[in-house]
């Protein structure tokens, strides 16, 4: 069963400038299906901002045939085990919307131990170049919504140039994701979100776009001095 992998991880200057034209992950490595290199922002902060593009900060989103060819990778290859040194939960695949290319989406579909269990999101998108103001103007509202929301453990967003955006959040439960979605949370301005789905609807921001939903099955380092942000998993 193919399991996916997110990762966090803290990186020299000199190799996050190097990372910003040439993905360091070789896409030939041995049971890898596919991984997304990206640099990490921060969720609602100032488009030009210290925060918005943090250079030496990578967020790295893998597929894997199996969690043996991830623990290889992370054991044995250098850039696996620089990644060893950070974050990263594993994850195994519930739903999709949408599409996007280079992963494989399981056919088997997971599901939540409790309707109390923690649950990751990842959204996806390649960027239309024209579309970018119009998706800022949009999405930064969403991103403070998601960034603030009391039902997340954690958040951010991530960037690879020219055009991949994309978000990672853990929630405390389903349904707390679920709500903020469709504009059902306590939180000011709950609808920030379906608002701007509703504007993406109406004219796409993206040539290519998917949220993907995962039960979170296991926990590796810490973030930010953190660990085990996700409570109802054994720490690693």
């Amino acid at each position: 069963m193919t399991i996916f992998s997110y990762h966090l991880v803290s990186i020299p200057f000199s190799m996050a400038i190097k990372g910003l034209f040439l993905n360091p992950i070789d896409k030939n490595t041995k049971g890898l299906i596919h991984a997304e290199y990206m640099t990490a922002m921060t969720l609602g902060s100032p488009i030009i901002s210290t925060s918005r593009f943090l250079i030496k900060q990578v967020a790295i989103f893998a597929q894997w045939e199996n969690e043996e060819a991830l623990e290889e990778y992370l054991n044995k290859e250098k850039i696996g085990k620089l990644l060893s040194n950070g974050w990263h939960v594993r994850l195994e695949f519930m739903r999709e919307w949408g599409k996007i290319g280079g992963f494989k989406i399981p056919e088997q579909k997971a599901k939540l131990a409790t309707s109390a269990s923690s649950v990751v999101a990842v959204t996806i998108a390649r960027m239309k170049p024209l579309a970018v103001p119009r998706f800022l103007h949009w999405g930064r509202p969403v991103e403070k919504l998601v960034r603030d929301h009391e039902g997340t453990l954690l958040s951010l967003a991530s960037v690879r140039f020219p055009n991949t955006v994309s978000t990672f959040s853990i929630w405390k439960t389903e349904e707390e994701m679920t709500n903020m979605v469709h504009g059902h949370s306590t939180m000011p301005k709950p609808k920030r979100h379906a608002n701007a789905m509703k504007e993406r609807e109406r004219k796409d921001f993206h040539f290519e776009f998917t949220t993907l939903r995962f039960k979170p099955i296991s926990e590796f380092g810490s973030w930010k001095g953190k660990e085990n942000y996700i409570p109802d998993l054994k720490k690693n």
